[in-house]
């Protein structure tokens, strides 16, 4: 038990079903996500539950757990040198580790399955691999691990599978020759000398994007990105190519069709591939998909963290989309946005994108949202955009799917929506490129922990037209595409503020990527409770405009009291926010209590009585009983007038 206390101290005591900072027996009340046999923890898997904090140094307290399973967190620090000698399976991918992979992994002569790939592990590997004869699978890839295969990696005899890719890992390959692989990933790194024989046998072997031959190799014709597609799946028709320079040769065009016709038919047969579809759908696709292939290759996993592209970035292409008029409306557009003058949407390569965001640094990260992370883009001429890396899932849709994403979202046009503007499709990843708004998240500004953000009060007024102009966006969403187009993830982190504090939302139209890997294993009730997730979730797992309502009146409520939605500093009954204030909204006394004390200036006695009201209503346990968004953004309106005629008085 003490184990356990002290691995959840670190993670920073999150909310997990069943956990506490002290006591309690994990095995006999059902932990969320520990394993036992007996009274003995054998497993801890807790995959995508937003855990942060860090590992702590007493995981080498666990006297019997065989499996640790903390994929697709926050969690950062770095590789605790103190590791349980029992470990048969540990995985760390897509979480925010930092440092080197520790020296005491020579210990864990048990492991046969590890992975820390999508992480920010940096130096060289260590000489560790001697006593661990039984590893299969080994995945160290999308880091920023440098130096030489170390020499015991020769001693894997059991290894099969062995993924290495977008590191900067040099040298030659000698030292993997004589092992049973089969499924061999090298790719992007810095790896020179010629290829072994036995591993050009390699059933599964990719090796593009390093050095070999002693000399740089000439560089591979960078695939032109596919044509946007229509949603019929139909090539749109006049697209114009407009190339700052001399275009490929016809012997670089067949190159690109080759490599991409190669890339989607691959996807297209099912390698891990990931469909547009609902939510329910792709939740279904990924239990088949886990009952078929199992635990390790659900940990294999292939997203570009940092790219290393040796080639020169090739020419700007510029592509007019001119949408189609069909007998039926392309889904999420309007009438209206059917007959507009064709859209514009840059295609950008790989190299331009990281040349643009400093190789996507640290530095220009601007947010880690639910469906990737999102870097600053600064162009040559000086112009900024920012750049969306869909995460390890979502960069495994196939092209035309991607592309028919990117037709309908690059159509959305209000102002209090973020405009995309381009996109990336190569090299196995999707990349998203939006116009530039601003760093600052209403998150940011009411729940912030540093200066700079904390700084920042807002007012009565500010807070009014914050909410009017994200109303206004879902309203766009909801009414104004025929059929409506649901966000789904409408949240303070997804509404953007400029200096001027107007707002722009993220992350619309892209619904059909945020699939069961991208959010909690909680229950649609604990997500209920802890985040913004309308009651409804949890029975149907269908997701509507009405449950964007809901999402939206949580909103006001963090507005109104400047809390967050779960808070566990909090006392017990004041922890859960839509809980606890729910009964108090229409109290005017309780009311001025819960009212944020960071708000700048005075406010209407009447003002907050109406806008408890309207959170009320968006709030109802039953999705009939929300008001739609249109009916919320008249309410908002006449609010905003009355508050601005009180003040000119």
């Amino acid at each position: 038990v003490y184990a356990i206390n002290s691995f959840y101290a670190a993670l920073g005591s999150p909310p997990l079903p069943g956990w506490v900072p002290n006591g309690g027996d994990p095995c006999l009340e059902n932990w969320q996500g520990v394993q036992c046999v007996a009274s003995n923890i054998t497993g801890i898997v807790i995959n995508a539950a937003n855990l942060g904090g860090q590992l702590g140094d007493g995981l080498g307290n666990f006297s019997s757990i065989i499996t640790i399973d903390l994929s697709n967190n926050n969690i950062g620090g770095g590789i605790p040198e103190n590791l349980p000698l029992t470990l048969h399976t540990f995985f760390l991918s897509a979480n925010q580790f930092i440092g080197s992979i520790p020296n005491s992994l020579s210990k864990l002569t048990l492991l046969t399955d590890m992975s820390v790939n999508n992480n920010h592990l940096t130096g060289d590997l260590p000489d560790a691999f001697t006593s661990l004869t039984g590893l299969i699978n080994l995945d160290l890839s999308f880091n920023n691990l440098s130096g030489q295969l170390p020499p015991s990696m020769g001693s894997l005899s059991s290894l099969t599978t062995l993924h290495v890719q977008n590191n900067q890992l040099s040298g030659i390959l000698n030292v993997l020759e004589d092992l049973p692989l089969k499924d061999l990933n090298i790719e992007s790194n810095l790896f020179s000398g010629p290829v072994p024989e036995t591993l050009l046998n390699v059933p599964n072997l990719k090796k593009d994007g390093n050095p070999f031959n002693t000399t740089i190799a000439p560089s591979p014709a960078t695939p032109q990105s596919p044509p946007l597609l229509s949603h019929s799946g139909a090539p749109i028709p006049d697209i114009t190519h407009t190339n700052t320079s001399d275009g490929p040769s016809s012997q670089e065009k067949a190159k690109s069709k080759e490599h991409f016709e190669e890339t989607n038919n691959r996807f297209r047969e099912g390698e891990s591939s990931v469909h547009l579809a609902s939510a329910k759908e792709v939740h279904e696709e990924r239990r088949k998909e886990s009952e078929d292939s199992g635990k390790e290759k659900e940990h294999i996993i292939d997203m570009r963290e940092t790219d290393v592209i040796i080639m020169p970035p090739p020419p700007l292409e510029k592509v007019i989309v001119n949408p189609i008029v069909t007998s039926g409306n392309v889904v999420g557009l309007s009438p209206e946005m059917m007959n507009t003058p064709p859209t514009s949407t840059t295609s950008y390569s790989v190299a331009e994108l990281q040349q643009y965001t400093n190789s996507f640094s640290e530095e220009n990260l601007i947010r880690d949202g639910r469906l990737g992370k999102v870097y600053l883009a600064v162009l040559p001429d000086g112009k900024l955009l920012e750049v969306m890396k869909l995460d390890n899932v979502n960069s495994r849709i196939p092209v035309g799917d991607f592309l028919e994403l990117v037709l309908s979202v690059s159509e959305l046009r209000h102002p209090n929506i973020l405009e995309l503007v381009g996109y990336c499709a190569e090299f196995d990843q999707r990349l998203l490129v939006y116009k530039y708004f601003g760093k600052k998240t209403l998150h940011d500004i009411l729940h912030a922990e540093d200066d700079v953000n904390g700084n920042l009060k807002l007012s009565w007024s500010a807070r009014l037209e914050v909410a009017l102009g994200a109303a206004k966006a879902l309203e766009y969403l909801h009414e104004d595409c025929q059929p409506p187009v649901v966000h789904q993830n409408f949240e303070p982190a997804n509404l953007l503020l400029n200096d001027e504090l107007a707002v722009c939302v993220t992350e619309c139209g892209l619904s059909s990527l945020m699939s069961t890997n991208s959010v909690t294993q909680l229950s649609g009730r604990m997500r209920a409770l802890y985040n913004y997730e309308a009651p409804e979730i949890n029975d149907s797992g269908q997701y509507t405009d009405r449950s964007d309502v809901y999402r939206f009146g949580v909103v006001m409520l963090e507005l109104l009291t400047g809390r967050k939605p779960y808070d566990s500093t909090r006392p017990r009954a004041e922890q859960h926010l839509v809980r606890w204030a729910s009964s108090q909204l229409y109290d005017i006394d309780a009311l001025a209590r819960m009212v944020d004390p960071l708000i700048s200036g005075s406010y209407p006695e009447k003002s907050l009585s109406c806008f408890a009201d309207i959170i009320s209503r968006c709030i109802q346990q039953e999705p009939e009983f929300r008001p739609a968004i249109t009916e919320v953004v008249q309410d908002l309106i006449r609010m905003v007038k009355d508050v601005k005629g009180a003040t000119n008085k």
